[in-house]
């Protein structure tokens, strides 16, 4: 009887979670490694006292027939909610409001809620910075930051991480998927989180931003589940946070509350900054993922699958059917 295949993953965002919740259900051992405390990636929210905002992805749609079950399950789950929130477009012209047909999702209660239901039912090791594989004859081992070489064997590695990341840990067993991860350009994005006493006075709850550092703004307390004091979320355009990004907290929050006050938005009572090294990719790869099957070495993620956070759970889902296939034929 042959043993159950072992799986390191490494990256705990939508899409290395989704690709490890397949390969489970499909009756493999995954064991998934992330750097930072908790699952989520960019599906990310910041808490303190009495506030809270989301400031990674703002909110997803889903388009193709497979994420939208995914996403009626998370309905059905009471992590995941429809968001309608009245939306303007400033774009150098007059403000104008937009009527939308696009349907947005978020978290509920907070943008890392679908995240976390998917990872309580997987084997996350977090904090877990993975520093360097090595394929031998018995499996692959990885090279943990905290603990050196682990003493478990797998039959694959998949990473599930931004490409700069992904691209040195490939550099000796896979060079060719090393130049790959190579070729997407990923770029930065400064976020800006804002705290207020009282509800802001604005006649819109997001919008898009074609003008000056911002690319977009939203009343994150109007998102469906949130509590606690009103809180804001700005987000800087690529070029500017790309220009900006070595640039220290004060300065890029003086930039974006300017920006914000052009747009008729008041001074916070508090701000957080953010920075997001890889924020998107300019422009996103096609590939949907990319497996190695005579080595047992994959890479999925927005950056293959068109980014945004649907191009991210379809990438896990396909590289997991693609490692599943593989297996099957052993």
């Amino acid at each position: 009887m042959n043993p159950t295949p072992r799986v390191a993953l490494i990256g705990a965002g939508i899409a290395g979670l989704s690709c490890a919740a397949q390969l489970q259900q499909a009756g493999l051992e995954v064991s998934l490694f992330d750097k930072s405390r908790g699952a989520g990636g960019r599906m990310s929210t910041r808490r303190g006292d009495g506030w809270q905002c989301d400031h990674g992805a703002q909110y997803f749609t889903a388009r193709h027939p497979d994420f939208r079950a995914e996403v009626a399950r998370w309905q059905q789950a009471g992590v995941a909610a429809l968001w309608a929130p009245r939306l303007w477009l400033f774009d150098g012209d007059s403000p104008a409001g937009r009527e939308s047909t696009v349907e947005r999702f978020v978290g509920i209660p907070a943008m890392m809620a679908p995240a976390r239901h998917l990872a309580s039912k997987l084997r996350v090791h977090a904090p877990a910075s993975i520093r360097q594989l090595k394929c031998q004859t018995q499996g692959w081992q990885v090279f943990s930051a905290a603990d050196g070489w682990l003493e478990t064997r797998f039959a694959a590695v998949l990473l599930a991480v931004p490409a700069p990341q992904a691209a040195p840990l490939l550099q000796q067993p896979a060079p060719e998927l090393a130049a790959l991860a190579g070729s997407a350009m990923m770029r930065g994005c400064w976020a800006l989180m804002l705290r207020f006493a009282t509800p802001v006075d604005l006649p819109f709850d997001a919008a898009f931003v074609n003008q000056g550092p911002l690319r977009w703004i939203a009343r994150n307390s109007s998102k469906p589940g949130r509590s606690g004091e009103e809180s804001w979320l700005l987000h800087a355009c690529a070029e500017w946070s790309e220009a900006h990004l070595e640039d220290d907290s004060a300065s890029v929050a003086a930039a974006l509350l300017c920006a914000f006050g052009q747009l008729g938005g008041p001074a916070p009572q508090e701000w957080t900054a953010h920075r997001w090294r890889y924020a998107d990719t300019e422009p996103a790869l096609a590939e949907g993922c990319a497996w190695r099957p005579e080595i047992g070495l994959g890479l999925c993620g927005d950056w293959l699958n068109g980014g945004k956070v649907e191009g991210a759970w379809r990438s896990g889902r396909m590289l997991a059917e693609q490692v599943l296939r593989s297996l099957a034929r052993c």
